[in-house]
């Protein structure tokens, strides 16, 4: 079953329950990948879908920070609950040490030694994180071996 057909059929489930929030959240990303569907004219891969999912739980981390700096606990709380339901359709994300030992890996197979190879090892690491680490996270531990 791919991605999209999970989200329906969740969709279905909070229905029939009336989880309301729950159903409001899945319509919104169902609804995001349909425009990107559109938009792209053709049918998404289930890594696309995921990149439309990072996005939105992403833009919902932004809005926790900016929310919570503002004083306004009950919007921060409302973007927590949508961030927990979007997560749950994402990949598990690696620790820390899980991607430091890929960016290891990566160095050495791409023959990095300085911060010059930065964008070759980036674009190596992403690739095999693909869904499962933030880039911020993955460039920190990248700068961190290089220099």
């Amino acid at each position: 079953m791919g991605l999209l057909q999970k989200l329906q059929e969740e969709m279905k489930t909070a229905l029939k329950s009336g989880d309301k929030e729950r159903l409001s959240v899945i319509r919104m990303l169902i609804s995001e990948i349909k425009k990107a569907q559109i938009d792209a004219k053709k049918e998404l891969t289930d890594d696309d879908i995921i990149n439309i999912l990072q996005k939105y739980a992403k833009q919902r981390k932004e809005s926790i920070k900016q929310y919570k700096e503002a004083g306004r606990k009950d919007l921060a709380e409302k973007e927590e609950l949508e961030l927990k339901i979007v997560s749950e359709f994402l990949p598990e994300a690696l620790s820390e040490k899980e991607i430091e030992k890929i960016v290891e890996e990566t160095i050495k197979e791409t023959g990095a030694s300085s911060m010059k190879d930065m964008g070759k090892v980036m674009k190596a690491v992403m690739e095999k994180v693909k869904g499962r680490a933030d880039g911020s996270i993955v460039s920190k531990i990248v700068k961190e071996k290089l220099s």
